[in-house]
């Protein structure tokens, strides 16, 4: 397939775009983000933000989220993960979520990146009780 120079261009801008989101976005600096997160304002954000948001953000909410419950997650995943779902909740970060289309690609890029971190502890029960739960908010 050739790609036309246009949307090379366009391409290459957009890798280098999410690229940078995606290195402000690392677990090790998704901590300060914590004094955002609340359950409340969590179910909130997804009740209001869902189908905006798009199933693989709202699966990796899930997810990080049944991860935070299990009493087995140590402690030194409980506070990225805390970070990022501060994150997910703040109306304003590096991408305004209301942006269309590209609003949540920052809140993706955080999400992804503290999940491959916590995946040890990302059991079939927790990836099938997030399964579950979002027919909640798409059917």
């Amino acid at each position: 397939m050739v790609i036309g120079s246009n949307a090379y261009r366009e391409l290459t801008v957009f890798k280098t775009y999410f690229n940078n989101i995606y290195m402000e976005t690392q677990p090790k600096d998704i901590e300060k983000y914590q004094g955002n997160y609340s359950q409340e304002d969590l179910w909130e954000k997804l009740r209001k933000m869902a189908k905006k948001a798009g199933k693989e953000v709202v699966l990796k909410v899930l997810q990080l989220y049944y991860v935070l419950m299990d009493k087995n997650t140590p402690t030194k995943y409980r506070a990225i993960i805390i970070g990022a779902l501060g994150y997910f909740i703040l109306p304003i970060d590096l991408i305004p979520d209301l942006l269309p289309g590209m609003g949540f690609a920052d809140d993706l890029a955080a999400l992804t990146a503290v999940l491959l971190t916590v995946n040890d502890c990302l059991t079939p029960e927790i990836k099938k009780k997030a399964e579950e739960k979002m027919g909640e908010f798409f059917g």
